[in-house]
């Protein structure tokens, strides 16, 4: 199957680039800390339920 190249798509892509910025300091600051937050909070969880299935058996 070849490649099909749809200029409308390739349009919206173009005019979402020509819109998009690059985050100031504090904003990445803010979403690195977020991210960071979350990835922790997930290992956390996973963390306890190792555990629970560790002491369980």
């Amino acid at each position: 199957m070849a490649f099909k190249f749809d200029e409308d798509l390739f349009k919206k892509y173009i005019r979402v680039l020509k819109l998009a910025r690059t985050p100031t300091r504090e904003e990445f600051q803010k979403i690195a800390v977020v991210a960071a937050a979350g990835i922790a909070l997930i290992g956390i969880i996973g963390f306890i339920i190792y555990e629970i299935f560790l002491i369980l058996p």
